[in-house]
This record gives C-alpha cells, structure tokens and sequence, in this order.
C-alpha cells in the first residue's frame, strides 16, 4: 500500500467492522423506520441506544486530529475509519463522528475560547447534544459565499443577528443546542472575503424560528435533517464572536476542509457497499437464459466500478497526507478534487446498481434510493462541483502564469 495503515488503525478498523456486523448492519431497517414514521423533528431511539455500547468499546470521537480530546488520530489514519462508518447511514453518529457535529467541534477546538469548549465542545465531545451550522441561504447563490446577506450587527456588549438560512442540518433535531452562523459584520468591507464573520448562537435564544425540516429526494431526517431556520433580532452576547469581526472565511476554510474530506471518505465506504450489493443481486438473478452476472455489459460496470472506487481511494488519501503534512490550506487543490471526484463516482456506480437491481432499485428496500440522495446531496453540499473544479483550472492555469 502506498499508505500503509499503523497498528493502532488496524486494530481500531478491525474493532469498528465487528461492531458494524453486530450492532450497525442489524438495526439499519430499523433506523430507516424510526425515521420515515417519526420524522425529523424527534430523536430516534436506536441511535440513542447503540452509542453507549461504542462508547464502552472505544469507538468514539475518532475524527479529531491534533487534539487529546479525541483519539488522536491525523487525517490519513482516520481514513479507512470513516469509510467503515460510511457504508451506512446509522453508523457516523453511533460513533459520533457525523456532521455537522464533527466540523463544529473542530472549529470550536481550534478557535473557541476555553469558556466555549466547556459550554458547547465538551457536550457534544459526549454526545449529549448536537449543533448545527448556518450558512446557506435561499435568497442568494450560496456557491458564493460572499454572497450572504445575513447581518450580524454590534449594539453595545451584543450582537443582533437577523438573517434567514437554509440547508441547515440538524436544526430540528430536538438535541441540537448550538448553532455555528455565518453573516455580515462589515458589509462595506472594499475586500469582501473581510465582510463575514461566525459567531456562536445558542438555539434556545429567543428570536430563532426553525420554520420545516427540507426533504433530500424526498427523505427527510436521512441522510440529513435539512432545515429552514429564520433568525430575527437574535440578541447573543459579544463574547460569542468566533476569532474576531471579519475571520468568517478564515474559519470557513478550517471548518470545510475536513468536512469535505470526510465527506469523501464516507462516500467510498458507500460506494463499496453499494458494489456489494450490486454484485450480489446480479449472482442472484437470471435473465435471458443465464446469470445477470455473465452479461457483458454487467460485468463492464462492475469493473469500472472497481476502477473508480480504487481511484477515489487513492486521491482521497493522497488529500488526507498532504492535509496532514503541509496544511489544509496548501492542500487546497487536492481536497478540491476529491471533492469533484467521488460523489460523481458515488452517484455513477450507486446509478449503475439501481440499474441492475431492476425496478425493485428505485424504492426504499435495497438502500439506494436513500444512498444516491446522500451522493447527489454531496455534488452541492460544502461547495459544488462547479465551483471546485474553477478552482482546480485556475490552480493549474497559474503554473503557466510566466509562460
């Protein structure tokens, strides 16, 4: 392997496949029930009994690197961990490793004073509450992101925030206690990267309204409880501003980077479950007088889908190293393609096994209806393909800048 795994990930991804064959595997049909019949707006019961049993195994918090609050893992190691957890929707919060959760807590490890990580880290570190982030908004092109118009104003030791997002996950979970909220503290600012700041805003604050939970292809609360949010007035102390006025880009940048790739890794272990499956029912069937499995154009898919997993797996540990090594920031192009690479790889080989599955592929019962919601959500979510693949021409077109 060109990134070989060290003892301790070898041993912690061989705890956390025996804990998905005995806990996470058994209870997903039960998991997609709890969220079709209670809704997005409850806390599911199943989520709530399986985390102590991974707590008690140590299979907790292995996102965070450069941290003795976590397991002290870097990016390249936490890898092939994520993509376990990836291969089903009930596993990143068992193991409390899901988003938002995650990117909040790293931005509040990094960037919130001591008094914010004993308030607001230190729970969701235990898992007894959840957060989410508000920066999307339905009245803009948020791919731009200096397009924001929420406001965040100073009036004296406060700030008065108004503004109305969307695309915020988590919000109507009843255990979500924080919210993380991008908007303008200088609207005028000649340099409009200067403009935004994030500031921390707990939800019981008066003047917050989740108005719906947003359906992803028609699911709501899996993959993800999108949520409508309006703030109006919301009044939270001074002293809840992230890093200073003007430093919203500035944290976006340490927030997405390892959202996005761990968004990436988690779509591989998708996608390696979705090939599974594949393979699986192709044996299974027979169609014009042999095995699905033994018609060529089958077989081509299968190979091809082989080929991509291999591929995005490489890149998106070619991204993890060089996160770990030179720092988010430099590694900008590689976490961009990854980006751009693996949900459009997801979503080609999750197409290619709804096919093979025949009609019985597009309803809920084989898992790839709520698996390609998750991949297609993904070619938008944390920036969209158009947006990184601007970015990656204009990182190769400057290497010719003198030519």
């Amino acid at each position: 392997m060109l990134y070989p795994m060290s003892p301790k990930v070898v041993e912690l991804k061989r705890k956390l496949e025996s804990f998905m064959d005995r806990h996470i595997y058994p209870n997903e049909e039960r998991f997609y029930r709890e969220a079709e019949e209670l809704g997005p707006w409850k806390v599911y019961p199943v989520v709530e009994e399986l985390k102590p049993l991974a707590r008690a195994e140590g299979l907790w918090n292995l996102f965070l690197p450069e941290s003795n609050r976590g397991a002290g893992l870097t990016n390249l190691e936490y890898a092939p961990l994520c993509e376990v957890m990836g291969r089903s929707h009930l596993a990143p919060e068992v193991f409390n490793c899901s988003a938002p959760d995650t990117g909040n807590m790293e931005v509040l490890e990094r960037y919130g004073t001591e008094k914010d990580k004993e308030r607001w880290l230190k729970p969701l570190l235990a898992g007894e509450i959840r957060s989410c982030f508000a920066m999307t908004e339905p009245a803009v092109a948020s791919s731009d992101a200096t397009n924001i118009e929420s406001s965040i104003m100073r009036d004296g030791d406060h700030y008065v925030i108004n503004g109305r997002k969307w695309y915020t996950t988590n919000a109507t979970d009843p255990r979500c206690k924080i919210c993380i909220f991008m908007g303008k503290t200088d609207p005028d600012n000649p340099d409009r990267h200067k403009q935004q700041s994030m500031i921390l805003v707990p939800m019981d604050t008066p003047g917050i309204e989740v108005k719906r939970p947003l359906p992803v292809f028609g699911f709501y609360g899996v993959p993800d409880r999108a949520s409508e949010v309006v703030f109006t007035n919301v009044r939270v102390p001074k002293e809840n501003m992230l890093l200073g006025e003007g430093r919203g880009f500035e944290i976006a940048q340490g927030r997405l980077g390892p959202g996005r790739i761990h968004h990436c890794m988690r779509l591989i272990g998708l996608s390696e479950r979705t090939l599974e499956k594949m393979c699986r029912r192709v044996r299974s069937r027979v169609a014009f007088g042999k095995p699905v499995s033994e018609q060529t154009v089958t077989q081509e898919r299968i190979a091809e889908a082989r080929i991509m997993i291999e591929q995005a797996r490489l890149l998106t540990l070619n991204a993890a190293y060089a996160m770990d090594t030179v720092g988010n920031k430099v590694a900008k192009a590689e976490i961009a393609m990854i980006k751009v690479a693996v949900p459009n790889m997801a979503c080609q080989i999750i197409d290619w096994a709804i096919q093979a599955h025949g009609g019985g592929g597009t309803s809920n019962d084989f898992g790839l209806t709520q698996a390609y919601a998750t991949a297609r959500l993904l070619r938008l979510a944390d920036g969209p393909d158009e947006v990184h693949r601007n970015q990656i021409a204009r990182f190769e077109l400057k290497k010719y800048s003198n030519a």
